[in-house]
């Protein structure tokens, strides 16, 4: 007898061997009908997969997160069924699914054009339409090798040969075409039904830069219409945001091959950093955090001894001189541990927490720099905070709540919460990272917040938490981190003296609230389509005349803005006044002020908002009125 557990607590019994397809034909014609793979212990399986001994159950569906990313999977191996049909001399690689769709790697002699993209989406739709069944079956791994080999596909055979172990390898057939894969699959072609590809973009073989370069096409696939033509829109937005475009539009930094991965940034965007930094050096200084400043190079012994050389090596910048050796600090927690050191501290100093706008230097690999979202010279607002055991869980719980507040000012209400664990190449022993990790997760419960679980990601030192915001059209952006450290100020010599006089060594909780002031910026132009709240925009106000003879009257309006500490610019150009509006306008500034002889007359201005609304006029003191209060607001 085999007894079949479902996620409801309901039971199927039968007395011989079933498939997943029969279980749920016995729960129902509907469900029989949507399922797609089945979970059996936890583990995805196709739906003809066999059920011979008692076993835990769940059928997969497209409504399931699961079953989508199975068809994005599916998707992949009819994106390169299509291209075996039309281009026979390519030859396959890999085809993982991705974040809202999937990509196939791919050998060929020429590149492939749009036209040919067009025609292998039109091949795509019809090998769906053929209603192929997708089978599996098991090879034994010489045969697997020799049967690639036949086919012509070296790139197959190079894979499976460097895959540990001596276990059977699963292929997947639809039709003429077969493809190495663990699966599971879709049933049948038939069941992948919405999907797009989207482009084509160049790819070493495995990553390595002395490979051949492959082509990557790149698609997308969906449940449905609906949920594919939202995302297609949901990237039609994100271009429009490109911080890139809106960066070099609104005049405010560049990049330039002679310092790659680093921002020059112009006078609008120091305005708009120097807003962000001051309001979070404001914040920091109201939450008992005290401003350090710490060294930009350091010996390679401290380097050493933190553990960073051994664990981060590869991302360092080095130099030498004196026949020493240095790194450019790629984080700056050594750096606060050195202050921590000077002097004995007292159990009843801590916690101190110190702060840092730290200017760090990462050597990230060129192909992934990206405007001023990933750099390779960027400033955290970084700090440390040294506490006892005892104090952690208040000190998470109070960063959270600090974090919460921060994030709600720049206009980001969902936070996204991930625990990360041990990774397998860290520092510290078994037992410090389960005091660790058992500290965040009990700090995070506290604060009642929900959050998951990300196994193996935590920090080299110490496990983390991560905090992403979600912006106006969905994306998620992970910003924030907290990260529990029992192993560094052991390792460079941190210590207080407890209250019993004895020399104990202090917890150090890593934190950031925004992360890199780069990539945060980047992140608010994208999310406001660089038209920025009142607060942070770099010129809030522009005051323009119509003609030469309100010049004088402008240049006063300007000048009590100014005093009255309103970023403010003054256009006095021989120009008509409806151009000068448009120009302004282009430029997203929050506010117009416009004066002719009326308002000179009356002693008033006229104001035009952002969205183009004539407000009227209104005195000068009423307009400052109106611009305190939604200072006062923020977003």
């Amino acid at each position: 007898m085999t007894v079949v557990r479902l996620p409801d607590g309901s039971e199927r019994i039968f007395d011989h061997p079933v498939s997943v397809m029969d279980v749920a034909a016995t729960i129902g014609p509907g469900l029989a009908r949507a399922a797609i793979a089945g979970k059996i212990n936890g583990k995805l399986v196709d739906l003809n997969c066999p059920i011979d001994h008692d076993s835990d159950l769940a059928i997969i569906t497209e409504k399931d997160n699961e079953g989508l990313e199975i068809i994005r999977h599916s998707c992949a191996h009819l994106l390169a069924h299509a291209v075996k049909e039309l281009f026979p001399d390519a030859q396959v690689t890999i085809g993982p699914v991705i974040d809202d769709g999937f990509y196939y790697d791919f050998s060929y002699k020429r590149s492939f054009t749009p036209e040919d993209l067009a025609a292998i989406e039109r091949r795509m739709i019809e090998i769906s339409k053929r209603d192929l069944k997708i089978e599996r079956k098991i090879l034994e791994r010489t045969k697997a090798i020799e049967f690639f080999k036949q086919q012509g596909e070296k790139y197959k055979a190079q894979i499976i040969e460097s895959i540990p172990g001596d276990e059977d390898l699963s292929l997947y057939s639809q039709g003429n075409f077969t493809d190495l894969c663990r699966g599971p699959h879709v049933p049948a072609t038939s069941r992948i039904k919405v999907f797009k590809l989207m482009k084509v973009a160049g790819a070493y073989w495995r990553g390595d830069s002395n490979n051949e370069m492959l082509q990557r096409i790149y698609g997308t696939a969906w449940t449905n219409k609906d949920d594919q033509k939202e995302y297609l829109h949901r990237l039609e937005e994100a271009e429009k945001r490109d911080h890139r475009k809106i960066g070099k539009q609104l005049n405010l930094f560049h990049t330039q091959d002679e310092a790659p991965g680093m921002v020059f940034w112009h006078p609008k965007g120091w305005a708009l950093w120097q807003q962000i930094e001051q309001y979070m050096r404001d914040i920091l200084n109201q939450n008992g955090y005290q401003e350090i400043r710490t060294p930009q190079v350091l010996d390679k012994d401290l380097w050493v001894r933190s553990g960073h050389w051994e664990n981060f090596r590869e991302n360092m910048f080095t130099t030498h001189s004196d026949e020493r050796d240095f790194a450019i600090k790629p984080m700056n927690c050594p750096g606060h541990v050195q202050i921590f050191n000077q002097g004995l501290r007292s159990y009843r100093e801590l916690p101190i927490r110190f702060a840092e706008f730290g200017s760090c230097h990462r050597n990230e690999a060129s192909g992934a720099l990206h405007g001023i979202m990933r750099v390779r010279a960027f400033t955290q607002d970084d700090a440390h905070i040294f506490c006892t055991e005892d104090q952690i869980q208040e000190e998470v719980v109070g960063f959270v709540d600090l974090l919460k507040v921060v994030y709600a000012d720049f206009g980001f209400q969902e936070i996204l919460v991930k625990l990360s664990t041990r990774p397998q190449k860290r520092v510290g022993s078994d037992a410090q990272w389960d005091k660790s990790e058992a500290a965040l997760e009990a700090a995070l419960n506290e604060v009642k917040l929900e959050w998951e679980q990300q196994p193996g990601e935590g920090a080299f030192y110490g496990p983390k938490i991560e905090f992403s915001l979600k912006d106006c059209i969905g994306r998620v952006w992970q910003c924030g981190t907290l990260q529990l450290d029992f192993s560094m100020p052991d390792r460079l010599g941190a210590e207080y003296v407890a209250e019993d006089n004895s020399r104990q060594i202090p917890v150090m909780l890593h934190r950031a609230i925004l992360g890199s002031m780069e990539r945060f910026i980047g992140i608010l132009i994208e999310n406001y389509a660089g038209a920025l709240p009142l607060w942070l925009s770099p010129e809030q106000v522009v005051v323009l005349n119509i003609s030469r003879t309100q010049s004088n009257y402008a240049q006063e309006v300007a000048a009590q803005l100014k005093h009255n500490g309103i970023r403010v610019s003054l256009d006095l150009r021989n120009e008509k006044i409806t151009y000068k509006i448009r120009e302004h306008s282009l430029q997203k500034l929050p506010y117009q002020i416009i004066v002719g002889d009326e308002e000179v007359r009356a002693n008033k201005i006229a104001v035009r908002n952002r969205s183009g609304e004539n407000l009227g006029q209104m005195t000068l003191p009423e307009f400052l009125m109106r611009l305190n209060e939604e200072l006062s607001l923020k977003v």
